[in-house]
């Protein structure tokens, strides 16, 4: 028998689990069609160019996509070595890993619609305001990047680097006209594309984002068990106060954005303001330690600080808007969110949190064998006659 405090903690991570477990999935079957249906070079040629369109364009187009803080890094090298601005790279860098098609429908499940609306808008609005701001500074503080692989030190294990989500950038050196030789090879069909991005989607990415999700569900439960229901209006009473604290843990935190969302629901339920909430759904995903660290080497301190003091600003002013919006419109969040267990049958919701687990633990199991391949091949490559 396990003590009543241990069963009573797992009790609740399993009611945590199974709230977003059919969401989870829904992301991830839609990051799949639309890694399938996209081309490869699709974003690259759409966010060339060093215009507030093309911010625009990095903004809105990152704000589907599942990729986390470390993840997009290897993407935005790559847009940086296409042609694409200072503008546009530092839009993508924000609006992708803040909000994605995943994390969206993790929100509507366990916080509430209004917030699944207002997360986007502001990863958009705040993507934005920092590739304006990118565009502005001379061309003297900018450093062009040569690619060079992402360090592997960042929360999801580097893994995330290696998904064809992200753009390859060209290598240094490469001659450039060369590319325009060769004969593009032929788009496979669609059935061929479909099962290629399905098996990335509940493949790779869900290894990437898999373990971390787990993470923020046992935090979650921790969170909803051990806090006292009053713990932010008694600890952290005023508004921008919380707001600030909220924004001091997610700026060199690494959480992605599906599992920044349970605990953020959690946080909620404890007595945390909406807008303070928000404010750690934006900063927690948009950026890390590590990420700070390979933008300061990759595209310099001007335009790093142009990425984590937009970050903040803007995170702070959405978290002020969004506390006086459900003020005006008369939501209470803490009502809608002691209600969301109900959206979905009682079996559903515990057959998604089973199958959710099978396939992370699947996923993460290929993922490793993958690696210990790829390492005994590196290996046996190093020992072979010049």
């Amino acid at each position: 028998m396990l003590p009543p405090i241990v069963a009573d903690y797992l009790l609740e991570c399993w009611s945590v689990l199974r709230e977003a477990a059919p969401f989870v999935l829904f992301g991830f079957l839609f990051a799949g069609l639309l890694k399938a249906l996209l081309p490869d070079t699709w974003m690259s040629r759409h966010l060339g160019g060093r215009g507030p369109l093309s911010v625009f364009k990095a903004a809105l187009l990152g704000v589907p996509l599942p990729l986390c803080s470390c993840g997009v890094v290897p993407a935005a090298l790559g847009l940086r070595r296409q042609g694409a601005g200072p503008g546009a790279t530092t839009a993508f860098m924000i609006s992708t890993p803040e909000t994605g098609v995943d994390s969206l429908a993790v929100t509507w499940a366990m916080i509430d619609p209004l917030m699944t609306l207002l997360r986007p808008v502001a990863a958009f609005m705040t993507a934005t305001a920092a590739g304006l701001a990118a565009n502005l500074l001379p061309e003297r503080l900018l450093r062009s990047p040569a690619y060079a692989p992402v360090a592997t030190g960042c929360g999801c294990g580097g893994a995330c680097a290696s998904s064809s989500f992200a753009i390859a950038p060209t290598p240094a050196g490469s001659a450039h006209n060369h590319a325009h030789t060769q004969t593009p090879a032929a788009r496979p069909g669609l059935g061929a594309r479909l099962r290629s991005g399905l098996g990335e989607a509940f493949g790779e990415m869900l290894a990437d984002v898999g373990g971390w999700l787990l993470l923020g569900i046992l935090l979650a439960g921790a969170i909803s068990l051990f806090l006292p229901p009053d713990f932010f209006a008694s600890a952290l009473g005023g508004e921008f106060t919380s707001m600030l604290a909220m924004l001091l843990v997610g700026i060199p935190m690494y959480v992605c954005a599906s599992s920044s969302t349970p605990i953020a629901a959690s946080l909620l339920l404890k007595g945390l303001s909406p807008g303070a909430a928000l404010v750690f759904l934006l900063s927690g995903p948009a950026t890390n330690a590590t990420t700070i660290t390979v933008m300061t080497r990759s595209f310099g301190p001007a335009l790093t600080g142009v990425y984590v003091a937009s970050i903040a600003v803007c995170s702070l002013f959405f978290g002020l808007l969004t506390n006086r919006l459900y003020a005006a419109l008369g939501f209470d969040i803490h009502a809608v969110l002691g209600s969301v267990d109900e959206v979905l049958p009682a079996w559903v919701e515990a057959a998604s949190a089973l199958l959710l687990l099978a396939l992370i633990a699947r996923a993460i199991v290929v993922q490793r064998q993958a690696s210990r391949r790829l390492a005994a091949l590196r290996v046996a490559a190093k020992h072979l006659p010049a």
